[in-house]
């Protein structure tokens, strides 16, 4: 037998180098096996003879170190998965979402140009250069404080102390973000900072609370305190800034205010003109700017000219028909068949508590598909729990709606004309967001989703009005800070970063492969990502 294997050539002798590293790039030992076992077996004889049995390949692998190799391979992997991904998407968003609508002739672009390619080589480069930054730091303040390194320590105290530290490799590691800047600064790019910002300043604050610095806090302390000044900002927004406002939150608003907003009757036709979104709000600007004009009917006062000044014509449609005994005008466009503001603020409960509840019914039976195991071993349990989710987040998002349009009655009522006329709205979407008191316990990732909506039209609000310049490259420094804070928290207390997925994720990063270093065998997985 061991004259039969000295006859055979060895491994190295039949693969050409440069085939040898290809393939170490590529596809590890392991993988190989797996690739061999279930379809080179299964391939041509003559495949079969040219390709090397599993524990050949593994030979080529010896005694060599493989961090590297892996590194590659995984960010090669991370490249070639978001590249399809994107393609795929743009497939979907062409040809289904898009479906019936003319295309906009997209100007052909090189592949260095393409933002899709240019997202793919970041997200890779990021992975690449963190793992590889990560490993060299550790290795080096591993080596700085060994015992033959004493002489560099004491030459060097500052430097050996900053690269001794224990956060050396995690703060070090986070410069890998600035691969981000590869990819065009965009509406993507911007969002990306901003997630990953609030993310890390959400387990911030869980690594405080796990020191003791909110002990004695009230009880009704927490994350839905956020809600009063998002949705403030975000009403006002959607009032006098439209373009810097998502347009997602405002149709969402629209299509679900039954009692305020006034849809086309059925007996209209439709080649007269009424008023859409866009125009709703920008008549209720309009009329915050005029300081809250009074209504004039034109039932009661017919022969005047005009009832409306010139710049609110797009919604004479709807006040032509309004109650004459409304006195303020935006009261006459937001409910013009009822004239009183509290009446219509009541009915508008049982309506919108209707819809909403069909709405989040559909969505939370979504989420909680997953926990089919849970609701097969304690249906009643589940079901209750579930059941109790879906009527707080349906009076949550309900009252919210109703007392930001409710509260623009209220301050004709409370306050004069002339007084704030404009940040009234603020007001009114800070009052509304205090329903998000329902919703306290379970509902951090819906107020941290609000809170990023805000931060970014605070953004793209502040840039429009002169607040502060925008900067070249601003969401890419508060992305890599953001990295650096969130792999500091990782290395000092990993359980205050309570997403099970951010912890593989940045497990992941450091060449530790996709696994929670919190969880143990036979754990069950708990994660509010």
């Amino acid at each position: 037998m061991a004259s039969v294997d000295a006859s055979q050539p060895s491994v190295s002798s039949k693969l050409d180098p440069v085939l040898q590293n290809t393939l170490r790039y590529t596809i590890s030992a392991k993988e190989y096996k797996t690739l061999h076992e279930y379809l080179i077996n299964r391939s041509p004889r003559a495949i079969r003879r040219r390709a090397p049995q599993p524990p050949k390949y593994a030979a080529f692998f010896k005694g060599k170190d493989e961090y590297n190799a892996a590194t590659v391979r995984a960010s090669l992997r991370i490249f070639l998965a978001t590249q399809a991904g994107l393609k795929l998407w743009d497939l979907v968003s062409i040809h289904i979402l898009q479906r019936g609508r003319p295309q906009r002739a997209k100007p052909k672009l090189t592949l260095l140009g393409s933002p899709n390619f240019r997202l793919s080589l970041s997200v890779s480069l990021i992975l690449l250069l963190h793992r590889l930054l990560h490993r060299f730091l550790a290795r080096l303040r591993s080596n700085l404080l060994d015992r033959g390194a004493a002489p560099f320590r004491r030459r060097n105290p500052r430097i050996s102390k900053t690269l001794t530290s224990r956060l050396a490799p995690a703060i070090g590691a986070s410069l890998a973000g600035f691969a981000l800047g590869l990819y065009p600064g965009d509406q993507l790019r911007l969002t990306i900072a901003i997630y990953v910002a609030t993310r890390a300043l959400e387990f911030a604050y869980n690594a405080l609370e796990d020191e003791g610095w909110f002990k004695g806090r009230p009880w009704w302390f927490g994350s839905w305190m956020l809600m009063p000044p998002v949705f403030g900002q975000l009403l006002h927004a959607s009032v006098f800034d439209r373009d810097c406002f998502p347009k997602s939150y405002g149709d969402f608003n629209l299509d679900h205010t039954p009692n305020y907003v006034q849809r086309r009757p059925p007996s209209s036709p439709s080649h007269l003109p009424w008023p859409g979104n866009d125009q709703i709000f920008e008549s209720l600007a309009e009329m915050s700017r005029l300081n809250w004009p009074p209504f004039i009917s034109p039932l009661l006062f017919p022969s005047t000219s005009q009832t409306l000044p010139s710049s609110l014509t797009p919604i004479s449609p709807v006040m032509s028909s309004a109650h004459p005994s409304i006195t303020s005008l935006s009261c006459a466009f937001l409910h013009p068949n009822d004239p009183s503001c509290l009446r219509t603020y009541l009915t508008f409960f049982p309506a919108a508590i209707a819809d909403f509840s069909k709405f989040f019914t559909l969505i939370l039976g979504l989420f909680a598909l997953p926990r089919y195991k849970s609701f097969l071993k304690d249906p009643s349990k589940e079901l209750n729990n579930l059941a109790k989710r879906i009527l707080r987040n349906t009076l949550f998002v309900a009252g919210a709606i109703g007392t930001s349009w409710g509260s623009i009655c209220l301050w004709q009522y409370l306050l004069p004309r002339t007084f704030i006329p404009t940040r009234r709205w603020f007001w009114g979407g800070f009052l509304g967001g205090f329903w998000a008191f329902l919703e306290r316990k379970a509902g951090r990732g819906t107020f941290m989703y609000s809170a990023r909506s805000s931060i970014d039209s605070l953004w793209k609000v502040g840039v429009k009005k002169g607040w502060w310049k925008e900067g070249k490259n601003r969401d890419v420094l508060v992305f890599v800070s953001s990295l650096m804070l969130l792999n500091t928290i990782y290395e000092i207390n990993p359980g205050a970063i309570s997403s099970g997925v951010v912890r593989k994720t940045l497990a992941m990063l450091r060449g530790q492969g996709w696994i929670d270093t919190l969880k143990k065998p036979g754990d069950g997985e708990k994660d509010d990502s």
